[in-house]
């Protein structure tokens, strides 16, 4: 590089190969009428819970020129007691949201020379995970029905010699679940760390029936959760796992010093002591999405049982086209494979009145039936 008046790009940098051509990773942030692209609770704390945090970010306030604490004793301890299942803090691991906390296993467990193993379709930011953390990654296809068979997941083990397995349950996009037995037969079959990530968990049908039962018989297991989803904290980036305590010291090793600030750890508590509260939402988005999955199949479309507070649907023949057009009118929800469908996450009733309204006029100006089209597939 040599000095010159023209401003630099990336191509005058040094930059790893493997990023070459890359884009930041991120769904599109516009501002528009009904957003319902991201998986957010559509719904902010009340008045009483804003007063408390309010309270405990200025409490924290008065020591932020200390650092906070590195270990996040306190906040673990809350989060095992919200887990349940006998859960203690040095079983609990707490990060800026459940991506830095899957991107420390991967920095402790992948790397070059190591595989990281997950299912097709599912969350876009795995392969991300691993491409920087350097850790060969691989996907291989899930079933039809987007289910996995723990035969065919110990066969891909086999193949790949994957250090780790990413299972995302329920999965994203889909929102389809693989029964806690299921994961059981997998943790026995293979002999690599398999990682549960249960982001949504709480919008399921049983949120008590959970991969944290199989902790005790699985010292290899890993669950993973969040809470931006149902706590409505998207803003306050906390998520965590639960593991054995020797999975979590791995993680200690790796995190950078001091990574949860003082109040983004004041504020998770808060959310935590009001569980009950910010949690009563789940059940009306529960009910929001279950409601949208049997009326966009009445109009003729498929969609995967989801149990998260989203549904996939299609195929569409220009899937861009539906979700532009959703968007001209007020209404985004996401782009996601796989090609030809579209996903979209549950909002209020108002917010779902009108992305319905915006499909029927989508659909109706592009001169395209979902219901014609399957009579003609019959």
């Amino acid at each position: 590089m040599t000095p010159g008046s023209a401003p630099l790009t990336l191509a005058d940098l040094p930059l790893r190969p493997e990023l070459v051509g890359e884009l930041p990773y991120g769904a599109p942030q516009l501002d528009v009428p009904v957003r319902l692209n991201v998986n957010e609770n559509p719904y902010p704390p009340s008045a009483r819970v804003r007063s408390q945090l309010a309270d405990a970010v200025a409490e924290a306030a008065k020591t932020l020129n200390r650092y906070p604490d590195r270990e996040a004793w306190a906040l673990r301890t809350d989060l095992a007691h919200y887990l349940g299942y006998g859960l203690g803090a040095e079983q609990v691991w707490a990060a800026n949201g459940s991506n830095e906390a899957i991107v420390h296993l991967l920095q402790a467990f992948g790397g070059p020379g190591r595989t990281v193993l997950t299912f097709d379709p599912t969350y876009s930011m795995y392969p991300e995970y691993a491409r920087d953390t350097r850790t060969t990654f691989v996907a291989v296809p899930r079933c039809r029905d987007f289910t996995l068979d723990p035969q065919a997941v110990a066969a891909a083990v086999a193949r790949h010699h994957p250090v780790m397995i990413l299972i995302a349950n329920p999965n994203n996009p889909t929102g389809t679940r693989v029964p806690v037995g299921v994961l059981a037969e997998i943790c026995r079959a293979v002999d690599c760390l398999v990682v549960v990530d249960e982001a949504y968990q709480e919008f399921t049908e049983y949120p008590e029936d959970s991969a944290l039962a199989l902790l005790p018989e699985h010292p290899g297991l890993i669950v993973a959760r969040t809470m931006s989803k149902a706590f409505a904290l998207a803003g306050g980036r906390v998520g965590y796992l639960a593991a054995d305590p020797a999975v979590v010291d791995a993680c200690r090793i790796v995190r950078l010093p001091y990574h949860l600030s003082a109040t983004t750890q004041a504020v998770a508590r808060v959310a935590l002591a009001n569980a009950p509260e910010l949690l009563g939402k789940v059940v009306l988005l529960r009910a929001q999405i279950h409601q949208l999955q049997r009326w966009l199949r009445g109009r003729g479309f498929t969609v995967p049982h989801s149990e998260a507070n989203f549904c996939l649907f299609g195929p569409l023949p220009d899937a861009h086209a539906v979700w532009q057009g959703l968007l001209d009118r007020g209404v985004l929800i996401r782009e996601v494979g796989p090609a030809g469908y579209l996903r979209v996450c549950a909002g209020t009733p108002d917010e779902m009145a009108t992305f319905r309204e915006a499909l029927d006029e989508v659909l109706e100006q592009q001169g395209w039936d979902p219901q014609a089209e399957q009579r003609g597939q019959q």
